[in-house]
């Protein structure tokens, strides 16, 4: 089933770009990042900013802009049946270099899985002046680590953004 990407919540404050491969089902379908409840991305990012928690996808929207994050995915779209990267085929990326030409503020990419990272190496050249930096995956799937091994990974985020 052909997939495409979410819009990118960025703005011209943005210094940090967190990056997913693909959206999946439910976040296209609620046209919202990291929809799906079993991931923990927000979790995991009110968690590293010590924020309450909230279910609200408007405060999550707030939270990252508070704290110059911007959601945007590697593949622009993708055939891939459910929301498995490991079943994405025909990607398409998307326009890095416009990106950074139109948001210069950008200095840190962190890669939400190594597939992310993987789709982003294959297709596209690191931009000069940024800093590239692979996370492991928040997703339900990813049952490898346990959330406060991810959370002590993810403080990387909160610690660039609050020297900012």
């Amino acid at each position: 089933m052909y997939k495409k990407a979410l819009p990118p919540l960025i703005d011209h404050s943005t210094i940090i770009l967190i990056m997913g491969t693909m959206a999946g089902e439910q976040s296209i379908a609620k046209q919202q990042y990291y929809a799906n409840r079993g991931n923990l991305f927000w979790k995991i990012l009110f968690s590293i900013f010590e924020e309450e928690f909230s279910a609200s996808y408007e405060d999550r929207k707030a939270l990252v802009k508070k704290y110059n994050i911007g959601l945007w995915n590697v593949l622009q779209s993708c055939k891939r049946e459910g929301s498995r990267d490991a079943s994405i085929t025909e990607e398409t990326i998307n326009d890095f270099e416009s990106l950074h030409k139109q948001y210069p503020n950008i200095k840190y990419v962190f890669f939400e899985s190594k597939a992310a990272a993987k789709y982003f190496q294959k297709h596209t050249a690191p931009q000069e002046g940024v800093t590239y930096i692979t996370l492991p995956s928040t997703s339900g799937l990813n049952a490898g680590l346990t959330k406060e091994e991810k959370i002590a990974q993810w403080k990387n985020i909160s610690q660039i953004a609050l020297s900012k």
